[in-house]
Order: structure tokens, then C-alpha cells, then sequence
């Protein structure tokens, strides 16, 4: 699952918002238009949506009220419309907050912590010995730390979210590089490999991240 979707038109605008909340270790993606967005967030799902209003096609209006009939995930809308009128339809469509542009980037960061510290912070994922903290983007096994990077944290998360399922490694990429993301795919790779140095007992022999020859990981 991606943590932050942001759909956004202009592209230096979506790709400085990107770079801080990646700086962050959120997994984030970019969406151009309002119908891309609907369909990344079918396909991958979202912790959070940063949601333009201004936008080509679909606008970001139409684009809350489509989210809401099938999900409660938090929508923090972010325009330069910042009349009563448009932040009154905003919220009362069922945004949970409305940024007038331009805005503080660490005012939003502050936001974006405190939805997520009170929405996903109780959500621990035990898997056998090993437990996963989202919300503190920590990990244990057998009761001790994990000297995890935020790749590698995100990637262990995403797998283990969906245990059991076969994620593409164009889903695994695409949802924690970015399908912005400057990065050579084969480094979804090399991160497996430092993943299962961390986590399994013989990484030669991998129990838990299990390749899918032609496809891609799952975990079990």
C-alpha cells in the first residue's frame, strides 16, 4: 500500500512535496490527473491523498466525492482556491482538510504526522517472531531491532501487509521508488537481497521473502 498519494498537476510543485515527504520515509506516489489517481488508489490503495483541486479532466472536487463512496482513507486537499465557498464544499464533500496554497511544508509534514500517528499508530504487525511498528517505521526480530534503511523498511511493510499474495515487481517499485522515480528497477533487487540478510536465518534459502520466478515476491 502507498502511504501518501499526491495528485497534483504541476510537476515541480508534486516533485518537492514528493522529495520532503520521501525524505521522510513515506512510501509516495504521483498522480497528474484525477483519473490516474482513482486508479492508483484501486490498484494500490493509500494511507493518505494530498488532492489538488485544479485539475486537468476530473477536478479534485469530483475526485474526493468518488474516494468517499468506498473509503475513509484521510484527504487533505491543497489549492489555491482559497475562498470560503470552495473550502466549505471541500470539507463538506468530505475532505479532512483544506491547505490554501502556497503553503508551510513543514506545516503540512506536521499534519501528515499527526493523521497518521492517530490513525495507524496502534496497527502492530506480528508475523511470528518478527513485529512491525508503521507508524514508528521500526521493526523487531526475536525481540531486537532491526537496523533497517527507510527502502528497506518500506519494502518489508509492503510485503507483509500482503502476506501471502504475490506482488509484481513493478508493484513493489512503482509503490516505494515511484513511478516518477529516477532509480534503476534492479535496485528493487539489491534490496531484497540486504532484506533477507536482515530477516531470514539462511538467506540462501529464504523462508519468509520468496521469489516468484518470472513475477515477482511474497511473503510468508
Amino acid at each position: 500500500m502507498i502511504d501518501i498519494l499526491i495528485v497534483e498537476d504541476n510537476v515541480e510543485i508534486a516533485g518537492l512535496i514528493c522529495d520532503f515527504l520521501r525524505a521522510e520515509n513515506y512510501i509516495v506516489s504521483i498522480a497528474e490527473t484525477g483519473e490516474k489517481a482513482l486508479s492508483l488508489f484501486e490498484k494500490y490503495g493509500a494511507r493518505l491523498v494530498l488532492l489538488d483541486i485544479m485539475l486537468p479532466g476530473m477536478d479534485g472536487f469530483s475526485v474526493c466525492e468518488r474516494l468517499r463512496r468506498g473509503s475513509d482513507t484521510p484527504i487533505i486537499i491543497l489549492s489555491a482556491r482559497g475562498g470560503k465557498d470552495d473550502k466549505l464544499n471541500g470539507l463538506n464533500i468530505g475532505a479532512d482538510d483544506y491547505m490554501e496554497k502556497p503553503f508551510d511544508i513543514d506545516i503540512l509534514i506536521a499534519k501528515i504526522k499527526g493523521i497518521f500517528r492517530r490513525r495507524y499508530s496502534q496497527e502492530l504487525i506480528t508475523l511470528g517472531e518478527l513485529e512491525i511498528d508503521p507508524a514508528g517505521q521500526t521493526a523487531l526480530l526475536r525481540g531486537r531491532p532491526l537496523d533497517l534503511t527507510g527502502k528497506e523498511f518500506q519494502l518489508l511493510l509492503m510485503l507483509a501487509e500482503n502476506i501471502g499474495k504475490v506482488l509484481t515487481k513493478e508493484q513493489l517499485f512503482n509503490s516505494i521508488w515511484g513511478t516518477d522515480s529516477e532509480s534503476e528497477p534492479q535496485t528493487l533487487t539489491v534490496h531484497i537481497k540486504r532484506l533477507r540478510e536482515k530477516i531470514e536465518r539462511d538467506p540462501s534459502k529464504p523462508e519468509h521473502i520468496k521469489t516468484v520466478w518470472g513475477t515477482g515476491y511474497k511473503f510468508i
